[in-house]
């Protein structure tokens, strides 16, 4: 017979091989096995559910609800085209232009809702200018990753670390807006060095777009107000939940709730429109994540890994910073970084409990490997895949070395730069 610490651990790493191998899809593989964990005995349903982190679930959901109501203003067609028109619809400057509105919007809405929502734009207007789209999508990538970096809210990853550990919102802001904003502009440069000679189009194509409307594209400006006060109030909320003693959870789910209310009140049909719209898909998958990942701390696995890391460093907290920053990357690069940190969350808490008294250094190395880890290869994250995927829709096909050539030595050169960072603020 099978112990249920060997129950666990072979239902985990089936999981996550169909996970990587994507012939099942991943809301169905974590939803199935978090019930076989169940059925076997592993972990009851009660201590199952006590593991399910319902602060991410209800961030996440609280954000799609807010940002699938502000797309319907026209917000984010406007500020593409008006990033467009301030550069004079310049190839080079056009796609630093929206590799920076990219990444500042993936720092405030999750970077997949953000691409979901630029790319099409980028598709129009390089299509006017008739300049290659690949280019400008493998800046957009990039810097989606690296802008959802630096705050609580930007990438999956984050709000799961800032939700277990108690992270605030400022406190994202204040550890990781340096190292973001340095990689973003040395990753800039370097695409600037790659694509620079090669983006060119001719000054009556320019004309073409500098005569486009952008005050047009906003379709309902009396909504866009109600969506900017709430959105407003929200991040206010993000900044100071810890003083007023809220989960950020709450912040996300009060604001949608009062743009709902201010916006559809009694309107059952777009009511459920918008909550249609929300990605259940990875609702359900996180739900059963965490019931998975939860079932090996059950059983001492995680324990056991953490006394491993433990052997291997020494319990320096220097060289397990690092050695978690790296592995992070690395391991985000060619598998999902959500399972990835999911399981490393319970390894780094016990790591404390076995001796490391200052963890700070182990969870900001974390949420830059796991995050900027993204950017290796073109599986590395979400919203790399589903670029990808637009792009094949409009018959442009990124393939995975053509992405990887650029983008691997660019992610590697930000892990260096975390690197540097890392050691001079919290190691030294």
């Amino acid at each position: 017979m099978f112990d249920l610490t060997s129950i666990a651990v072979t239902i985990f790493l089936v999981a996550y091989a169909l996970i990587i191998s994507e012939k099942v899809h991943r809301t169905i593989v974590g939803i199935f096995g978090a019930m076989l964990m169940i059925m076997f005995g592993v972990l009851s349903q009660e201590t199952a559910i006590h593991h399910i982190d319902f602060n991410t679930l209800g961030l996440l959901m609280g954000m799609m609800i807010i940002v699938n109501i502000t797309a319907e203003t026209g917000l984010f067609n406007f500020l593409a085209i008006w990033a467009a028109q301030k550069v004079k619809a310049q190839p080079m400057k056009l796609l630093l232009a929206l590799a920076a509105l990219t990444a500042v919007c993936s720092a405030f809405l999750d970077n997949v809702t953000t691409v979901l929502l630029t790319v099409p734009v980028t598709f129009s207007i390089t299509s006017q200018l008739k300049v290659d789209v690949k280019p400008f999508l493998m800046a957009q990538i990039l810097a989606a990753n690296i802008g959802g970096t630096a705050t609580l809210v930007g990438d999956p990853p984050n709000i799961m670390i800032g939700s277990s550990v108690g992270l605030s919102f400022m406190d994202f802001l204040m550890n990781l807006t340096i190292p973001v904003v340095v990689i973003f502009l040395v990753t800039i440069f370097l695409l600037e060095a790659v694509y620079g000679k090669h983006l060119h189009t001719t000054p009556e194509l320019q004309a073409q777009v500098m005569k486009l409307n952008a005050a047009r594209q906003i379709t309902d400006a009396s909504l866009l107000k109600r969506c900017l006060f709430v959105l407003a109030l929200t991040m206010t909320l993000f900044v100071l939940h810890g003083a007023l003693g809220l989960e950020s959870a709450t912040a996300a789910m009060f604001g949608a709730g009062l743009l709902l209310l201010i916006t559809f009140t009694s309107n059952e049909e777009k009511i459920a429109k918008i909550l249609s719209k929300i990605e259940w898909l990875a609702i359900f998958f996180f739900a059963g994540l965490f019931i998975l990942v939860g079932a090996l701390v059950e059983t001492g696995v995680i324990k056991m890994l953490a006394a491993e890391a433990m052997s291997i460093t020494q319990g320096s907290v220097e060289s397990t910073s690092i050695l978690i920053l790296w592995m992070s990357a690395i391991a985000s690069a060619f598998v999902d970084n959500i399972p990835f940190v999911a399981t490393m969350i319970p390894l780094i808490k016990d790591m404390g409990a076995m001796g490391i008294t200052n963890l700070e250094p182990l969870w900001w190395s974390l949420a830059l490997g796991a995050c900027l880890g993204g950017n290796g290869t073109l599986i590395g994250a979400s919203a790399n895949v589903v670029v990808a995927s637009m792009a094949a829709q409009h018959g442009q096909k990124i393939s995975f070395i053509g992405f990887m050539k650029i983008a691997f030595p660019c992610m590697i050169l930000s892990i260096i730069i975390s690197t540097v960072y890392v050691y001079l603020r919290y190691l030294m």
